[in-house]
């Protein structure tokens, strides 16, 4: 199989914290930001599930259950910004070691789960007219930024979905239904919303900008 280039400037780019942190573990004798090896795990997965996605040339049962699972995990990834409320001055570990440990886990969160949106924008161009798409495009953001809300503050996850779907409906039609009631996650998504689509459009764009300041 063969790994494109930007997967495998993914897979370095984590590979570089998973590094800091194993060292982290040794020189400190401690399990201090373990949650990153398996937060990022669970970033992963959007990303491997939407490479599996743009292969398919036609939209069928099997894709939209890729579909369904790629937007069930996607809020994973952006999710591992809000771990650096978990950041602290732990001696023996020098203050900017972890800073950059922090830094990099929330990289790897942030362009695993914009990445992943590209290739699920780049399938669905193939069976939907542009303005359909980025509005595709938009609403998962949203979805994205109320689902890292309520797995970050209502420690809502993924699975849940699956284990307890009854009291994720319930709870997510109290939030739709009464918005007046939840002012600070809808606050919070709505910023969190703006924040990703910044990200990603410039990201998106940020090729053809370079090259026309080359002409």
């Amino acid at each position: 199989m063969k790994i494109t280039n930007i997967s495998k400037l993914l897979l370095l780019s984590v590979s570089f914290t998973m590094t800091m942190l194993l060292v982290r573990f040794f020189y400190s004798h401690t399990m201090d930001y373990r949650f990153y090896g398996w937060n990022t795990f669970l970033a992963a997965i959007p990303y491997l599930v939407s490479t599996q996605l743009i292969k398919l040339r036609r939209f069928s049962v099997f894709a939209g259950f890729l579909l369904i699972v790629w937007l069930l995990f996607f809020p994973n990834a952006p999710y591992i910004i809000t771990d650096l409320l978990h950041y602290e001055e732990r001696p023996p570990v020098p203050f900017w070691y972890d800073i950059l440990l922090v830094t990099s886990a929330a990289w790897n969160g942030l362009i695993l789960g914009l990445v992943s949106l590209m290739n699920i924008e780049k399938f669905l161009h193939k069976f939907l007219k542009p303005l359909w798409v980025n509005t595709c495009v938009v609403f998962s953001l949203l979805l994205c930024g109320y689902g890292v809300f309520i797995g970050r503050f209502l420690r809502y996850n993924s699975w849940d979905i699956v284990t307890d779907p009854g009291s994720l409906v319930y709870a997510s039609a109290h939030h739709v239904l009464l918005p007046q009631r939840y002012s600070k996650l809808w606050v919070f998504t709505l910023l969190f919303t703006v924040l990703l689509t910044i990200i990603y459009y410039t990201l998106k764009h940020l090729p053809a900008a370079v090259r026309e300041q080359k002409e």
